[in-house]
């Protein structure tokens, strides 16, 4: 018989105890981190050009994750035979990086020192935004002794290119995230999933994505290219690093975001995606970025991210086998 850990402790229902990420384990000190996964939260939002809200957003996913904490031994997945996130998966929550209100280089520099803890302690860095910039301190994370793995693939799930360069001086806000990834010599390329409608970037951003290495796939061009040919932009066996915008998704399922975007994925479509890419590739982090809770009461916006993170970093361990080697 299964030992849910149900016979030797509380029953610890989701309504009860503090909202860590999947009512995880706390780890305060950074340099103790041993664990798997390192949940980081980043909730700045000093990035937005329209509405603010998603510095709540670890708050919100966090809250949100609990409804996920039923038992001890993994979850069963009937249509795919396999349980996901047995107990040999260790998952640890950092809490959240320090943000200063207006400083956004400092703040940023919070979030990247959050980064290089979970990958100094071997651990997979799971962060959840905060709007997009919180991307550009978590891939200047990799430049540096705590990541050793070589170059690697972003791919990006969003409705918006975010690849500005500057206006009247800004390169660090949360439409320039992609732009700053594509200029570091570690990252290889971008495959970016979901882009549609009217855009944050400008023409000639598009052209400047392209000519820097990426693939941009609408989400209409995905759905005529199915899923195998959608996994096929990116390559396969290289190293990934994964960024979601919650703004990715239709807004009938994803209201609580600061720019929605109709014409959206549905969530299938998004979780069969990372599915496919965590059977091919070594993932080497994931940012979940721009959930604002304020913006949907019946938090479903939240449920989505959480259960899409826990799907998601079920994958890569099973992808794994378990095993806590962070690249093969």
């Amino acid at each position: 018989m299964t030992d849910h850990g149900y016979a030797s402790g509380r029953l610890d229902l989701p309504f009860v105890g503090i909202s860590t990420f999947g009512k995880r384990p706390y780890v305060a000190d950074w340099d103790t981190l041993d664990a798997d996964v390192a949940v980081l939260g980043a909730p700045f939002d000093g990035g937005t050009q329209w509405r603010a809200g998603a510095r709540f957003g670890p708050r919100g996913v966090r809250e949100a994750s609990t409804l996920f904490s039923f038992g001890h031994a993994g979850a069963y997945d009937h249509e795919d035979d396999a349980t996901y996130l047995p107990a040999d998966v260790r998952i640890v929550d950092m809490g959240d990086a320090d943000i200063v209100h207006t400083a956004t280089e400092k703040s940023h520099d919070n979030i990247e020192t959050g980064v290089r803890a979970a990958l100094r302690a071997g651990a997979l860095p799971v962060v959840i935004g905060g709007d997009h910039s919180i991307n550009i301190p978590c891939i200047r994370a990799y430049d540096g002794p705590e990541y050793s793995g070589g170059a690697f693939h972003i791919l990006q799930i969003d409705a918006h290119l975010d690849f500005v360069d500057e206006r009247h001086g800004v390169r660090h806000g949360h439409g320039n995230p992609m732009r700053r990834a594509a200029e570091q010599s570690y990252v290889s390329g971008l495959t970016q999933v979901g882009i549609r409608n009217v855009s944050s970037t400008a023409r000639e951003g598009y052209a400047d994505a392209r000519a820097m290495g990426s693939q941009i796939i609408s989400v209409r061009q995905a759905r005529r290219m199915g899923l195998e040919k959608l996994l096929d932009s990116v390559p396969a066996g290289v190293p990934v690093y994964i960024t979601i915008d919650i703004d990715a998704f239709c807004p009938s399922i994803a209201p609580g975001t600061g720019t929605p975007s109709h014409g959206g994925f549905l969530y299938y479509e998004v979780l069969e995606l990372l599915q496919g890419v965590a059977g091919r590739n070594s993932v080497i982090g994931l940012d979940l970025v721009e959930v604002a809770p304020d913006y949907d009461p019946t938090g479903s916006t939240s449920i989505l991210a959480a259960q899409l993170l826990l799907n998601t970093i079920g994958f890569i361990f099973h992808a794994r086998g378990q095993s806590p080697t962070l690249v093969p």
